[in-house]
């Protein structure tokens, strides 16, 4: 029998409060009615709300479905979730993963950044929660109630660190999750998103599935950060024959057989020189593995349309 009691924080003030991982594990929680508190999430769940909280940090781990807040203000928060939704909220820092596009409804001094955060567990968690660590759309923002020569929402600084936003547990009790903010640990890799790009160079790498799919994906992405590229975007999605022929073209053929075995993880990086960075960096370190990475400049940016218009209309964006 399950105890609503254990699944709510309600009332709170001035509080440290949390769940440990495999303390929620997939149940439906409600944050309402706090006040200065510091709430962590260290598990997946299957939707959370939170009502009417006032100067709160909050960290939510995965959640399967939506995260809805609504007549909040003055919070920061982590979260990561299939759907985002506020509703007459008033500045709120958000460092955000979204499976889908999030939206903003009667909400003033928005603020989004990318989420980064890990701690041991928080890989299993995402996939208990059926969520992609390569599907993030947090600079996305549809906003259901603009307002004419008014910003509802903006960017936090790309400097913005976790750590001065939402700390560490100070409590003895959440203190034994292993937490670490520093950004190169992130389970999520950190994406520009929507921030105005440095070069009017990109360059599209596609994994397919396999064993070791997200490790080089991961791997990929660490190299050609350390050489100054910037990560965009990235996407993990199923694709049929049509679509690779639509996103692959002429190399299509070499590629089809692949789309069986499961999804694909792509990757958008930005910078002067992208594509031959990044076609010497596979050859280099992924010399057995079948890897689509764009043959030119000229036809990188056509390449990253492509496949994103693609990925877009899959995920009914």
């Amino acid at each position: 029998q399950i105890d609503p009691k254990d699944y709510t924080f309600s009332g709170l003030k001035n509080e440290t409060v949390g769940r440990l991982p495999g303390k929620v594990a997939g149940q439906q929680f409600v944050i309402q009615d706090c006040e200065n508190c510091k709430i962590y999430i260290f598990d997946h769940s299957a939707t959370i709300t939170i009502d009417d909280c006032v100067n709160c940090q909050i960290f939510l781990g995965p959640i399967k479905g939506s995260v809805f807040f609504r007549d909040c203000k003055d919070c920061k928060c982590v979260v990561a979730c299939q759907q985002f939704r506020t509703r007459d909220c008033r500045k709120l820092d958000v460092f955000l993963c979204c499976a889908t596009q999030p939206i903003i409804e009667s909400s003033t001094g928005m603020k989004f950044g990318c989420f980064q955060y890990y701690y041991p567990e928080l890989a299993l968690q995402f996939k208990d929660a059926g969520l992609s660590i390569f599907n993030n759309t947090w600079s996305n923002i549809h906003d259901f109630t603009p307002a004419s020569g008014e910003n509802n929402w903006g960017l936090l600084p790309e400097t913005a660190v976790v750590q001065d936003y939402v700390p560490l547990p100070s409590s003895e009790e959440l203190k034994v999750v292993r937490v670490s903010t520093d950004a190169t640990k992130s389970i999520i890799p950190i994406t520009r998103g929507q921030r105005q790009k440095n070069s009017d160079e990109s360059c599209l790498a596609v994994f397919f599935a396999g064993d070791y799919t997200t490790a080089n994906a991961r791997k990929l992405i660490d190299e050609m950060c350390s050489k100054g590229f910037q990560l965009v975007q990235t996407k993990e999605v199923l694709m049929k024959a049509e679509d690779a022929q639509r996103v692959f073209q002429q190399s299509a053929v070499e590629f089809i057989p692949l789309l069986e075995k499961g999804p694909v993880i792509a990757l958008e990086f930005n910078g002067d020189g992208a594509v031959e960075q990044c076609r010497s960096t596979v050859n280099e370190v992924f010399s057995g593995t079948k890897v689509f990475v764009s043959e030119s400049k000229a036809s990188a940016s056509q390449d990253v349309d492509n496949f994103y218009n693609f990925a877009d209309m899959q995920m009914g964006m």
